[in-house]
């Protein structure tokens, strides 16, 4: 356990953006099974408005380091070429 004050505001630090990144991760799983679907079902229209908000959330996970940018990158390279082919 922290024994300097500030290494026990480091440790309630920690679990807040724990938290916030649990959420903000959940989310775009959310978002991607609902894209998912959309696709599944070749809901072209549905498939491309969530796809819009999920590449806005992946952004900005990425740009506060939620996850990595690259992965942000790949995920919606590879899905806006599922939704492609969707024509």
């Amino acid at each position: 356990m922290p024994i300097k004050k500030s290494a026990w505001k480091e440790l309630r630090k920690g679990k807040r953006r724990r938290q916030r990144n649990i959420s903000v991760k959940s989310e775009l799983r959310t978002l991607l099974r609902k894209l998912q679907n959309f696709i599944a079902s070749a809901k072209k229209q549905d498939a491309f408005d969530a796809y819009k908000k999920l590449v806005s959330k992946l952004d900005k996970a990425a740009s506060n380091k939620i996850i990595h940018k690259n992965t942000a990158s790949r995920s919606k390279s590879r899905l806006a070429k599922k939704i492609s082919k969707l024509t």
